[in-house]
């Protein structure tokens, strides 16, 4: 799979972080899609070993360097099978480009996929499962939403140590339509009676949301952890002290 530009400037920036000391073993999924494609190099570059899940016709399409293994994300046996011996779960599958047209397809894919996962990998003791969540509450994607929403209350259910990650919707590579939108999210940002809001529904970049994933990586937690908009834009400074302080 070949880099892009903004890949190739996303691992410039990686480059020059301090190395991390205690590398990961990495169980993913959706790592072909638009945001694991772009994490997994950095996870590599990392120093972390990365096993990435896909579809047996999707072989070829994970980045150099990850291990490949095929099964069916919607199917418990292929995690229990396949996941040891990760130390972290990553779950980026989901029905892609979401739109309010698309709810059944939530409930078949992206609610039977973190199901089928977080039961697995309550079963295996995964010590640090990391799930992609969505920012709520919101006045839009309700069904998108619900399912999210389960998911994580699943998580809790299952009392899994996990962080939760809640963007709203992530800039990059044609995802760029909302980029119009910065200077209102700018002036929201700044009345207090839409300020939480507009926070809590910010936009990030695909640069910032793999700095968040990895940075979960590497600042594995004991109990839950929910990371929002605010956190997801300053991951990669939080990430630089984070492993400075490890090095240290």
């Amino acid at each position: 799979m070949p880099a892009s530009i903004s890949d190739i400037r996303l691992l410039l920036k990686v480059k020059q972080l301090p190395q991390c000391a205690h590398p990961r073993r990495v169980f993913i999924t959706g790592g072909t899609g638009y945001l694991g494609g772009s994490l997994i190099p950095v996870l590599l570059e990392r120093g972390h070993h990365v096993r990435g899940l896909v579809r047996p016709t999707s072989k070829g399409n994970l980045p150099s360097g990850c291990e490949v293994v095929s099964g069916d994300a919607l199917d418990a046996n292929t995690y229990k099978q396949l996941v040891r011996p990760a130390d972290t779960f990553i779950h980026l599958v989901g029905v892609s480009h979401p739109s309010p047209a698309k709810a059944a397809e939530f409930r078949a894919i992206d609610l039977v996929s973190a199901r089928e996962a977080i039961n697995a990998a309550a079963e295996l003791g995964i010590a640090h499962f990391i799930y992609l969540s969505v920012a709520h509450p919101a006045p839009v994607m309700k069904a998108y939403i619900a399912v999210r929403a389960e998911c994580e209350d699943l998580i809790r259910t299952r009392r899994l140590s996990a962080t939760i990650l809640r963007p709203w919707y992530v800039l990059g590579p044609g995802h760029n339509w909302p980029y119009a939108l910065l200077p209102v999210y700018k002036a929201m940002e700044l009345l207090p009676f839409v300020r939480q809001g507009a926070k809590r529904l910010g936009l990030v970049t695909l640069g910032q949301m793999v700095m968040a994933l990895v940075e979960a990586v590497e600042s594995p937690v004991q109990g839950l952890r929910v990371v929002g908009v605010p956190e997801i834009r300053a991951a990669q400074a939080t990430l630089a002290r984070e492993v400075t302080r490890q090095t240290a």
